[in-house]
């Protein structure tokens, strides 16, 4: 009986030996570098962390397939290096001796990336599966729409723009006014303002006083005796 455990137990562990080898069938590598990102803080890379890594996967097959058929144990590491790199392999367990195709293994792992991230506090760059790239963030959708910002601005320089002809007009009749009370008062007091017309500066009729022409005071100087 022992004889046939140990057997079973070989023939598991050369099968196993097969499907989890590098660039096997459906096989993935993973690179940690948990140094860089945890700086004094990094963590050890050991059994425990590896049966966490093969709790993950199985979790994110189970999310992806929706299916309790994926056990911990399904989940194959192999040639662990201690610069934290590996290789491994989901096998299905309803069928024996076969390996879960690539396509569904990439699936899930994008479909949970953020959640096998938080798992070893990481991100895509410093937890990397080689042969799959690194999932874009979704966009940050804000929570007021574009269409209504664009109009609230449009808004905002319309209004401002009719303040601003408001207020311009105000000051300018205020202006106007002022300019002609200002007249007004020269012409209560009498005295003689400068007017321009066509470009030529005019000086304006006194009407009451009246006006003495130069030249013809000269000629009746000259001709009028005394």
């Amino acid at each position: 009986m022992l004889r046939v455990l140990l057997l079973t137990l070989f023939v598991i562990a050369v099968a196993d030996a097969e499907l989890c080898k590098p660039d096997a069938q459906n096989a993935f590598k993973v690179r940690l570098s948990i140094k860089t990102a945890l700086g004094d803080n990094a963590y050890t890379w050991d059994a425990n962390e590896e049966y966490l890594f093969k709790a993950m996967m199985a979790f994110a097959m189970r999310k992806y397939s929706r299916k309790s058929t994926t056990q911990i144990s399904d989940v194959l590491l192999c040639n662990v290096t201690d610069r934290v790199s590996f290789w491994f392999v989901v096998t299905d367990s309803s069928k024996n001796v076969t390996t879960v195709p690539g396509s569904e293994v990439e699936a899930a792992i994008r479909m949970n990336r953020n959640r096998i991230n938080s798992a070893f506090l990481l991100s895509d760059k410093t937890l990397q599966f080689l042969k799959i790239t690194s999932t874009l963030s979704p966009p940050v959708e804000p929570s007021t729409p574009v269409w209504l910002i664009v109009f609230g601005v449009v808004l905002c320089l319309t209004v401002a723009g009719i303040v601003f002809l408001v207020v311009a007009g105000i000051q300018q009749r205020k202006k106007k006014n002022k300019e002609s009370t200002e007249r007004e008062n020269l012409e209560e007091k009498g005295e003689v303002t400068v007017t321009v017309e066509n470009g030529i500066p005019c000086e304006a009729l006194d009407l009451k006083a009246g006006h003495v022409n130069g030249v013809f005071a000269a000629d009746d100087e000259r001709f009028t005796s005394l």
